[in-house]
């Protein structure tokens, strides 16, 4: 029983710190990213994503995205190459009203927010 305990103990341990690069303001719908620790290039990108992408969804569902490496809409695995093919798809879709480079800004940050998630 012992055993088990400190288990489980040393697995919250473990899971918290998996998602301690990204600090996350809010739940739900009001979700958002806290970008004052971002580099100021960052910080830009995520200007664009919080106006643009939040016209037709929220941003807990890219947070949870980079949160658990899974699209929460489709189940697949949110990876670079993910980020890159919702790029594409956003570049195509005709009401997103984004240009190639705030696709671009938007998809650097989700690869800059992978990166961070992992440590």
């Amino acid at each position: 029983m012992e055993k088990t305990v400190i288990l489980l103990v040393l697995l919250c341990l473990f899971s918290t710190a998996a998602h301690a690069g990204i600090k996350v303001i809010g739940k739900g719908d009001n979700m958002r990213l806290d970008p004052s620790a971002f580099p100021p290039a960052m910080k830009a990108n995520y200007e664009i994503m919080r106006v643009k992408c939040v016209k037709c969804h929220t941003l807990e569902r890219t947070i949870v995205a980079i949160q658990t490496g899974i699209a929460p809409i489709s189940g697949q695995l949110f990876d670079r190459s993910a980020t890159k093919a919702y790029g594409i798809k956003m570049l195509r879709k005709p009401d997103s009203n984004m240009s190639k480079p705030e696709v671009k800004a938007t998809v650097d940050l989700m690869n800059y927010l992978l990166n961070e998630a992992e440590h």
